[in-house]
């Protein structure tokens, strides 16, 4: 619906949403009764809720403000007028590209694979703990180009870690029948 007090409203349930997704799976690791289905269930509810909040981010931006226009990206330097829900769109997806690949990494690897960078115990995904304060200081604006600038760009390099992932596991496959050929 945008505005300030809805934003700030979702900010907090996703906050909450967030802090029982991370309880969740620590009980689960401790009690001993994590499984496999329990991960990818995991994996597939944070990617739907990551998609849904873009999306959302998107519509509150588009009520609020109408098309967002990217500087020096439209013809003769005017800027590109684009529908904040479609950037909202490719933020998300590309989000949930980043979920899937990296199950299949750790599929491939194991947990070590998949292994985020962290800073003082805060994961990369933690930033969004972050995002009270972009809605309370009005940033959503700003937020919303920035994600769907940067989430594809991470995306790709999930991408291309993807990659040299199955390249290593195909030289590993083809050095192993080479030497069982001997």
């Amino acid at each position: 619906m945008g505005g300030y007090g809805f934003a700030n409203l979702g900010a907090v349930l996703l906050i909450v949403s967030n802090f029982v997704d991370h309880t969740d799976g620590e009980l689960a690791r401790v009690s001993g009764k994590t499984s496999r289905f329990g991960h990818f269930y995991d994996l597939a509810c944070d990617a739907l809720v990551t998609v849904a909040l873009f999306v959302g981010i998107g519509i509150g931006v588009g009520s609020q403000y109408g098309d967002v226009t990217l500087a020096g990206l439209g013809a003769y330097g005017g800027g590109l007028r684009i529908a904040p829900i479609l950037l909202g769109w490719l933020a998300g997806v590309a989000v949930a590209l980043i979920f899937a690949l990296r199950l299949l990494i750790e599929e491939r690897e194991g947990k070590a694979g998949t292994k985020q960078a962290s800073l003082a115990g805060f994961e990369t995904e933690d930033v969004l703990y972050l995002m009270p304060l972009v809605t309370l200081f009005n940033g959503m604006y700003g937020f919303l180009i920035a994600s769907a600038v940067g989430a594809p760009l991470f995306a790709l390099w999930v991408v291309w870690d993807f990659l040299r992932v199955r390249r290593r596991a195909a030289s590993a496959t083809r050095a192993g029948g080479y030497e069982g050929a001997r």
